[in-house]
């Protein structure tokens, strides 16, 4: 597989990203308390390696700010 810089080297694939998003969570409740579709499915796009972290928050906080 090569190297995405989109992702940090510790997030190359799903199953590291899904561990990313795992921590994240556990560190800030705010990303798995308030989760609605919108979110879970950015989510579920940024641990397929269809989204960068960076545009997963971007979209939100545009949805947020909007």
């Amino acid at each position: 597989m090569a190297y995405d810089p989109r992702f940090g080297p510790n997030a190359q694939t799903p199953a590291a990203r899904a561990w990313v998003l795992q921590q994240m969570q556990a560190v800030i409740p705010a990303l798995r308390t308030r989760v609605t579709a919108h979110a879970q499915g950015l989510y579920d796009r940024y641990v397929a390696g269809e989204l960068s972290w960076a545009e997963v928050r971007g979209t939100l906080d545009e949805a947020s700010a909007g």
